[in-house]
């Protein structure tokens, strides 16, 4: 009975243990927890007392058995356990590769355990190594999917909105000579001229990845950082990364020159690199690092150090290659044709840069970028000052065949009319102390603008008196005095006119198109003074004796003689002048007939009757008003120099 007492008493207490045991291991707890439990067990029983070793025994083999079996996920992903699994894609074993992922889980998990228990080494090491093995094939297929994922830069696209960018004036430069002769109107005129640059749209953006691969990218960054792999992880993506910016770079067209190489560049070459600059500028920035920035976030996603660092060194050879370029140009020679495309350059840095430093955390690059940035600033002024000068001591001493418009002053006022363009910059760019007090008495009426003017209009106004200054050396290059103020007036109201027809009028004011205009009709009273003053003065009464009745046939017959030379000898000479712009054209050709037909008209009625009564009359009366009206309204048409054809009267 006794017997059966006890036999009834152990089996309980295996009962009691085998519940207790249950229990705990069923609340799946740290193991601290556990032992503190079963602390507080046993002193409500002291036959619970030795239900810890038990579990213990438990435990190490539960772990065994688990690192047994994450060990054979890994070993099979092992190509040197199994050589077929040496060209298996990660993603085309997508459920296979969710086990592996959980095999290492399992295994960190135990590190984690293990790391705070009493356990054997053996397990320890099995563990450290399994983790070793799974970080090496994680580590090459986190490259494999970088790469193979990569999507390549879609320029067609993005250049549908920015093709259109920087038909400029520069283009031009390649075909100017020393004499500004190869301007053409036409393309001027026809808008292809220059176009400032269009925007990247809001709604742009990229793909540099294939989405689905972020996702697995991230899983696999993940399970690296948590092993302790973070540096491998990023070094593998700053990597592959780092040379997908550089194709991107590529496909844009910007190429890895070197400084010297873009200072020996001819200027069309280095003209189609700066253009792709600027485009290549807004599209990484704004579309390439945005696109980038976002990708670290999602594929080290709470990993905020690894996305960061691994941000910072992907962007840094793409943005350094484009501020290499860009130092290139600033530090390069400064010349005339540049100023735009530095323009450019600036305004596309500057834009940008703001952007750039809110993604970017690395102090040198952005510190870099202000000084390149600095540099294309300091470029633009010294250029627009290497222009200024150039204008200034422009002393070209070949004379416009008649009298046309002089390359220089096309060339100048299309340049400047496109400084306008630029306003804002070249006004934030050029300082106060650099404007000087006009260079001669002549412009005082400019100086009384100084004081109220922006800094640009102040340049301007002091350029285009330089200009007028050359204008009027150049003026003396004819030997006709009358052909030095028709060559004064095309020029002036060429000026005249791009000033009103562009922003420069609000720029230069109102008093300044008053002023030139009234230049013009100066030189025309100049002009008429210069060219038909002489012939006029022979349709006066001085030199004929007596009345009119009694008139000396033979001073008369001089003094018809001389008009008709006179007359013809203008004619002809002046028909080859041109005079381009249509309504100035014809206001001179009416101002000379309204001096020369009622001269000739009221001489010819007072002394016609005196020789017509003698022979050979028409020697001497060879035309009559119409005749000379007719002759007259072929001057300034530019037709060669020959012989010019007057009808006689009666002819």
């Amino acid at each position: 009975m006794a017997t059966t007492n006890t036999n009834v008493v152990g089996g309980d207490d295996d009962h009691v243990l085998a519940t207790a045991q249950q229990i705990v291991k069923s609340l799946n707890t740290p193991k601290e927890v556990r032992e503190d439990m079963l602390l507080i067990l046993s002193s409500f029983d002291n036959r619970l007392s030795s239900i810890g070793s038990m579990i213990n025994r438990d435990d190490s083999k539960t772990k065994n058995d688990r690192l047994d079996a994450a060990e054979k996920v890994i070993l099979r992903w092992d190509p040197n356990f199994d050589v077929s699994r040496r060209s298996v894609n990660w993603e085309d074993w997508q459920d296979e590769a969710a086990e592996y992922l959980s095999a290492v889980d399992d295994i960190l998990q135990l590190v984690d355990e293990l790391s705070i228990g009493s356990e054997s080494t053996d397990i320890v090491d099995r563990a450290e190594n399994a983790i070793q093995m799974a970080m090496c094939r994680l580590e090459s297929e986190f490259r494999h999917i970088l790469i193979q994922s990569t999507v390549p830069l879609d320029a067609e696209r993005l250049y549908g909105s920015i093709r259109r960018v920087h038909l400029s004036f520069a283009s031009h430069y390649s075909e100017i000579d020393d004499e500004f002769e190869s301007f053409s109107e036409e393309s001027r005129s026809s808008g292809r001229f220059h176009e400032r640059g269009a925007t990247i749209g809001e709604d742009s953006w990229v793909d540099l990845i294939h989405p689905d691969a972020a996702v697995d990218l991230s899983e696999i960054a993940d399970r690296m950082i948590r092993s302790g792999y973070e540096k491998e992880c990023v070094q593998v993506y700053s990597t592959v990364r780092r040379d997908a910016l550089d194709e991107c770079l590529m496909i844009l067209g910007v190429e890895r020159l070197s400084i010297e190489e873009v200072q020996k560049s001819d200027w069309k070459f280095l003209d189609e690199k700066m253009k792709k600059w600027i485009q290549a500028v807004k599209i990484t920035v704004r579309l390439i690092l945005e696109g980038e920035k976002r990708l670290c976030d999602q594929i080290f996603n709470g990993a905020s150090e690894s996305k960061e660092i691994c941000f910072n060194e992907t962007a840094k050879g793409c943005v350094m290659q484009l501020l290499n370029f860009g130092e290139a140009v600033a530090i390069g020679k400064r010349s005339p044709e540049k100023l735009f495309r530095i323009l450019d350059m600036y305004d596309a840095l500057a834009s940008v840069l703001p952007d750039l430093e809110a993604m970017v955390s690395d102090e040198f690059l952005i510190h870099e970028a202000h000084g390149v940035l600095s540099g294309l600033g300091e470029a633009a002024t010294g250029t627009f000052v290497e222009f200024e000068n150039a204008i200034e001591n422009e002393n070209s001493k070949k004379a416009m065949q008649n009298a046309e418009i002089h390359p220089l002053i096309r060339y100048v006022m299309n340049y400047v009319r496109l400084l306008v363009d630029y306003s804002k910059t070249i006004n934030s760019l050029l300082e106060d102390d650099e404007v000087q007090d006009m260079p001669n008495e002549r412009h005082n009426d400019d100086n009384l603008q100084l004081e109220s003017t922006s800094p640009l209009a102040r340049r301007l106004l002091m350029l285009l008196s330089s200009l007028e200054s050359n204008l009027m050396e150049k003026s003396k290059l004819y030997e006709d005095i009358a052909m030095q103020y028709i060559f004064l007036m095309n020029n002036i109201l060429y000026i005249v006119k791009k000033v009103k027809d562009s922003e420069l009028a609000q720029l230069l004011g109102d008093n300044w198109l008053r002023r030139h205009s009234g230049q013009i009709r100066q030189y025309e009273t100049s002009y008429l003074r210069a060219s038909w003053s002489k012939v006029l003065s022979c349709l006066k009464d001085e030199g004929i004796s007596g009345s009119t009745s009694n008139a000396s046939k033979v001073a008369l017959k001089e003094k018809f003689k001389n008009f008709n030379a006179g007359f013809e000898e203008i004619c002809r000479v002046q028909t080859a002048w041109k005079v381009s712009d249509a309504q100035l054209r014809d206001e001179l050709i009416i101002s000379v007939s309204e001096k020369v037909i009622p001269a000739y008209r009221s001489f010819l009625g007072r002394f016609r009757n005196q020789l017509e009564s003698g022979r050979h009359s028409g020697k001497y009366i060879k035309y009559t008003s119409d005749d000379l009206e007719n002759s007259l309204s072929n001057l300034f048409e530019g037709s060669p120099a020959i012989s010019h054809h007057l009808r006689r009267n009666g002819t």
